[in-house]
């Protein structure tokens, strides 16, 4: 996309309250079926005239954040000194603290819980050592990179108890918030509700894009929202806790801490948020009915900023927003809420100045998507159904041995992904495709909001909808793509293609 840089500054209303809650406003619900029976429904029913989506259970409410500790920011991954690569990740066991005085068992990569921030710089490359110190298979899945297949961290990518390896990770797309996580078949969900997340960050190599908040940890933070039940004993006990469709808390998490609050020192600030949840789906709005400035999607700057009321995140998804703080008084409390009311990230402004500084944005001389784009085919047709155990992709269940589509190298395709309902309603299904950044064409055949308008890995598919997507992969190899709720991707729902 060619852009053309014009100088602006941001205007918020005075007293901005973001919320994030569990389901959104417009039905989008990340709901549990706990109905077996009902499964299978008539092709009339299932092609139109189905009514409002059905509630198939309760998201439970989130508990309030008490505000008495001090969000950790993850630490940037050090380089290493003096050996044949550049960044070690270790997946290991650790023991954290949520609860005073109580310990839970969790992992993380290079320490007890969640793991270090890797940056990478646009159209560069480096060498990471990955080892496995887990007493099960792992892998290590660098979602949203486009990588070959072989070093991926896909399902078929398994690393053994005690076995590392060297990967190279070369950053040819643009600037982006990644995140990298496990995706071992049949235990990804749990791994990751035991801790194994992390950001992995694309740098831009545009210097105009220096003018966003760049400074990590002070102007630019990265948020990883994640829900989580613990047992009677504070503890994470997946097997007894897990749901199959989708496990879902009443605990909040932001970056792997409970009960956080973030002091905020400048007028602008850049937040990298990710839904890092098995499940659950965030709507993110300001209480007061302001608007605030989305700037990226999952994998690039959109088209052009957006100033957007409210912004829905499905598992897996990640968006840019920037907050003008600087018209606030010392007298205004600030805090992340969801719509219940529930704080989950208290603010405390000390801010050095009154005024906010200048911040560059821009509009686009190109539309995002053409005209031949918006009329080509569909070639591929996906069909998301079921719920629990019974998820398939196209009536299939994922087979490692089975290739399930292929598409040539550097050949864009259009692909249909319809989310058919049951007799229930149906449920949301995130869409993740591995080795691609793609772009989103339409949903029922209209266009898509500018909020859209950026690349993507990860698309919310509704009930009885269908989103079309401008797929291209620029390398050969096999790749998955699956729903992002980690219990269906678990239970197989999921596919291969064979990129050549």
């Amino acid at each position: 996309m060619q852009k053309r840089f014009l100088l602006g500054a941001l205007s918020l209303s005075a007293a901005l309250t973001l919320t994030a809650c569990a389901s959104n406003n417009e039905g989008m619900d990340s709901n549990r079926m706990h109905h077996e029976a009902s499964m299978e429904s008539g092709e009339d029913m299932n092609q139109g005239g189905m009514g409002d989506m059905m509630d198939h259970g309760n998201v439970p409410s989130l508990l309030s954040s008490e505000g008495t500790n001090e969000l950790p920011i993850p630490p940037l991954l050090e380089k290493q000194q003096g050996q044949d690569y550049d960044y070690e990740v270790i997946a290991q066991e650790g023991i954290t603290e949520f609860f005073k005085g109580i310990s839970t068992e969790t992992y993380g990569y290079n320490g007890d819980l969640l793991g270090p921030t890797l940056k990478i710089e646009e159209g560069k490359s480096v060498d990471v050592k990955i080892t496995n110190e887990l007493d099960e298979s792992t892998t290590f899945h660098w979602h949203g990179l486009e990588v070959a297949s072989e070093i991926d961290g896909g399902p078929s990518d398994e690393i053994q108890p005690g076995e590392s390896r060297i990967v190279t990770l070369q950053a040819d797309q643009p600037a982006a918030t990644l995140w990298y996580h496990p995706h071992v078949h049949e235990m990804t969900a749990e791994q990751v509700y035991r801790g194994l997340s992390g950001m992995l960050l694309i740098d831009s190599s545009n210097s105009e894009d220096s003018t966003i908040p760049n400074k990590y940890g002070v102007n630019d933070i990265p948020l990883i929202f994640q829900d989580r039940l613990f047992d009677e004993d504070k503890q994470l006990d997946y097997d007894n806790l897990m749901d199959e469709d989708g496990t879902l808390g009443d605990i909040s998490m932001i970056n792997g801490t409970l009960n956080s609050k973030l002091t905020i020192t400048e007028p602008i600030m850049r937040f990298r948020l990710l839904n890092g949840s098995n499940a659950r789906n965030y709507t993110f709005s300001l209480s007061n009915g302001a608007s605030f400035t989305q700037i990226a999607s999952d994998g690039s700057l959109l088209d052009e900023p957006v100033e957007v009321e409210e912004l829905i995140l499905a598992a897996s998804e990640r968006a840019e927003i920037l907050i003008d703080f600087s018209k606030l008084t010392s007298e205004e409390s600030l805090a992340l809420v969801n719509d219940e009311g529930v704080e989950l990230l208290p603010f405390d402004v000390e801010l050095d100045a009154s005024t906010a500084d200048s911040t560059e944005m821009w509009t686009t001389e190109e539309p995002f998507l053409s005209q031949e784009e918006k009329e080509m085919p569909v070639e591929k047709n996906i069909e998301l159904f079921g719920m629990m155990d019974m998820v398939t992709i196209n009536g299939k269940k994922f087979d490692p041995n089975r290739i399930d589509l292929r598409q040539k190298q550097g050949v864009t395709e259009v692909w249909e992904v319809y989310n058919k309902k049951d007799m229930m309603g149906g449920m949301i299904h995130p869409f993740h495709v591995h080795g691609t950044q793609f772009k989103v064409i339409s949903r029922d055949g209209k266009e898509v909001t500018p909020r859209e308008q950026g690349l993507k890995d990860s698309v919310l598919v509704n009930p009885g909808e269908k989103v079309k997507l401008l797929v291209t992969f620029p390398e050969k190899g096999v790749y998955v793509f699956h729903c992002h709720i980690l219990e269906h991707e678990d239970g197989g729902m999921m596919g291969q293609i064979e990129v050549y």
